[in-house]
This record gives structure tokens, C-alpha cells and sequence, in this order.
């Protein structure tokens, strides 16, 4: 048999053991009795054996048409559970989306964005990765993720941005540091302080360096660190300041001998972006997620 059987006959031989009778099935599927009697009779001719024993009261299934109808019952199930996942993706229901964060994401908004996103869809599955800001963009033109929440100026060619949440950079200090009374200040105040910092290349020490250069005096940073709660630590043990986002160091703040003095620098207020590329709609579900997270 160099035939392919399409589903659609299976589903006409089915119908027609099911309910004992060719025109039933006819009726069923709202197709025609000769339609539906032809389908059955090519299928036998194909497959060179009877699926059917005819009478004056119907059909009954022969020995190696009921194997036939117990293994198309398998078929049309998957069948139809692969048509539903299909639907599935391109209606953006379901699928896996790779998207890489900065560090200010994911501890300011994703988590509870996300978590309200996976409740309503729990097909789509996220497989996020913390990365710096200038990292992300590569990553994303290679095609390594689906989309990025960044920290830049300016898109860089072949990328597009979307705002999607903003925060505000202060200056931590000791809680009896000579510049935890004022109320606010500009960097260039401060650059006489030893400076804990952000491992080099982040886009947070990247504003930084610029600025402290474009006061004329370079900064002095004492230690990198790679992460948010090692720099408040740091500085809560009297060993410099930092330079971090309110929003993402409120926990410290709340356990820590810390004080938050807002920064005046317009550098200080910060718009972060999800990245996508131009050349390239996004796949449904990932469109999906993006639509979410901005809504």
C-alpha cells in the first residue's frame, strides 16, 4: 500500500463501527451517504482486506477491522491533541520563552509580574537568566533569547525598545556617615568617599565611571562586588559607599544600618526597557508575555 490514509476516512470508519451503520455515520459527520460510503470502500481497496461485513441491518466490523478501528482511535486522539497544541502556540497560549533580565528586574518587578503571568497561563514555560545590561543585546541579535529587559541609553542597532519600568539611584551610606543627614545630593559630592561598587562592565558602574569623570575626578572605588546585597553589606560595615536602586535594596535597608540619600544627578532616574529585535516578530508566546509584562 503506497497510499497515505487521511484522517478524515478513519474518523468516517469510526463513526460507522460505532453506530453500526454507514448512513449514521454519514449523518453524524454531515457528510453525504455516497461520500461517506466511497471513503470506506477506497480505504479497503488500499488497504486489500474488508474493514466492514455489510447486511440489510448495517455494518459489523471484521477481525482486521476492528484492529484498524483500535489503533485509528490512538491516532485521532493524538491527532487531535497535536491540533490543540498547535492552536495553542500560535495563539500565544503556550510555549517556552527565553528572556534574559538585568539584575534591577529581576528584583524590582519580575517576580511578581511573573508569577501573575504563570498563574493565568501555565503552559508557557520562562526560562530566565540574570544578565548585565551590555550583555544583552548580543545575546539577543544571535538569537540566544526571545527578548531582554536592559539598562541603555539608546537601542543599539538591529534591537527596539519598549519602556517598561523605572526606578531611582541613591547613595548609601552608613547610618553615621557625614552624608547620611543631608537630604540629597549630587554624585560629585561624594566622590571623595571610597566607593563600593558593581563588578566593572554593568551598566550601573558604567553611569557611574562616566559621571565621576565628567565632574573631573575619577572614582575611587575600594571593592567590586557582584551583586546588590554584597555592596550593602559593604558599606553597612562602614567600609565605603554605593550607589544602588531604592527600589531594589528597600529589604536591606529595612535590616541593615543603611541610609538611602536620593542622588539629584538626572542620570539618577533610570527607564528600563524591554529589548526586541527588528528583524524578527516575536513567537506567540513570547508576544504573549511582552504584551503582559507592559500591560
Amino acid at each position: 500500500m503506497n497510499e497515505s490514509i487521511d484522517l478524515g476516512t478513519l474518523r468516517v470508519v469510526i463513526a460507522a463501527a460505532d453506530l453500526g451503520s454507514i448512513s449514521a455515520a454519514s449523518e453524524r459527520l454531515q457528510l453525504a451517504v455516497a461520500a461517506a460510503s466511497s471513503r470506506i470502500t477506497g480505504l479497503e481497496e488500499a488497504l486489500g482486506f474488508r474493514i466492514f461485513e455489510r447486511s440489510s441491518r448495517g455494518v459489523k466490523l471484521t477481525p482486521a477491522g476492528q484492529m484498524l478501528v483500535q489503533r485509528s482511535r490512538a491516532l485521532l486522539t493524538d491527532a487531535d491533541r497535536l491540533a490543540q497544541h498547535l492552536q495553542g502556540y500560535s495563539q500565544g497560549m503556550q510555549g517556552q520563552v527565553r528572556v534574559l533580565a538585568n539584575t534591577s528586574a529581576l528584583l524590582e518587578v519580575m517576580p511578581r509580574r511573573l508569577a501573575h503571568f504563570m498563574a493565568a497561563h501555565p503552559l508557557i514555560h520562562i526560562d530566565l537568566e540574570e544578565r548585565g545590561s551590555p550583555e544583552i543585546p548580543l545575546a539577543l541579535i544571535e538569537g540566544r533569547a526571545d527578548f531582554g529587559v536592559v539598562d541603555l541609553p539608546v537601542p543599539p542597532a538591529g534591537l527596539k525598545f519598549s519602556p517598561f519600568f523605572s526606578d531611582t539611584l541613591v547613595l548609601l551610606t552608613p547610618r553615621t556617615h557625614r552624608l547620611a543627614s543631608r537630604k540629597r545630593l549630587r554624585l560629585a559630592e561624594a566622590l571623595d568617599e571610597p566607593f563600593i561598587t558593581l563588578s566593572d562592565g554593568t551598566a550601573l558602574s558604567n553611569r557611574l565611571t562616566t559621571s565621576a569623570a565628567s565632574a573631573g575626578q575619577p572614582l575611587n572605588v575600594r571593592m567590586r562586588m557582584r551583586g546588590f546585597d554584597a555592596v550593602c553589606r559593604m558599606v553597612a560595615a562602614g567600609l565605603g559607599v554605593g550607589v544602588l536602586p531604592l527600589e531594589a535594596v528597600a529589604p536591606q535597608l529595612a535590616h541593615l544600618p543603611l541610609t538611602a540619600v536620593p542622588l539629584t544627578d538626572p542620570w539618577a532616574r533610570r527607564t528600563h526597557h524591554i529589548a526586541t529585535r527588528t528583524d524578527a516578530p516575536l513567537a506567540p508566546a513570547a508576544a504573549t508575555l511582552v504584551r503582559a509584562l507592559l500591560g
